[in-house]
């Protein structure tokens, strides 16, 4: 999903940085199905030995042993399908059991307030996990104004990614069809919680 907004020109930490560009990595990688040269650019990727980093690893891994055809068959068999594909990546459904429920109208109310818009090209709900994801790299960045301060930042998180998120990355992981997202799922899982204990140790 392309969201809209005012950029502003304010420097943030190399900590924040490195949050928006995780964010950002995984926004990217669910919003659509992958294309040859974000297979190149995976392939090209190196991680360290944390958990975060072995993800990175089986990540690249996966991309150099794909072909674009086959990383986009398993995007449309995990995220479309025909009729529904094998998770819906939705706030709403893994809250409530429905789409476009109470948790999106909430988030609606708080982009508003955030002056976070939808592209007007963009039918897809707000409440996709890759859209949430690149909010969250946006509030962090300043990408709709000043950068959000970190209560603002847990705030959002809580409200709207920490609640359900984790979960979805967990289905991820263990998807039938997910061959290049399985790392995805990992990588997704353990960042979350990285996330969720830095908030905790910072309230």
């Amino acid at each position: 999903m392309r969201l809209s907004g005012f950029a502003a020109q304010v420097p943030i930490s190399e900590e924040d940085q490195l949050r928006a560009g995780w964010y950002a990595l995984l926004g990217q990688l669910l919003a659509g199905e992958p294309s040859e040269a974000t297979l190149r650019m995976l392939g090209g990727l190196s991680g360290d030995d944390s958990e975060l980093g072995e993800g990175i690893k089986a990540l690249a891994a996966a991309a150099r042993g794909t072909t674009v055809e086959a990383a986009r068959q398993e995007y449309f068999d995990l995220f479309v399908g025909l009729g529904q594909g094998e998770l819906l990546p939705y706030a709403s459904y893994y809250l409530t059991g429905f789409l476009n429920e109470k948790p999106l109208a909430r988030l609606r109310d708080d982009m508003a307030r955030l002056r976070i818009a939808r592209a007007d090209d963009v039918t897809e709900p707000e409440d996709h996990v890759a859209a949430l994801c690149e909010m969250m790299a946006g509030l962090i960045k300043g990408s709709f104004g000043a950068p959000a301060d970190l209560e603002e930042q847990r705030k959002f998180f809580d409200t709207h990614i920490g609640c359900w998120a984790p979960r979805f990355f967990e289905d991820l992981q263990a998807a039938q069809s997910a061959v290049l997202f399985m790392p995805v799922g990992t990588i997704g899982r353990a960042f979350m919680n990285i996330e969720s204990q830095a908030f905790e140790m910072a309230a």
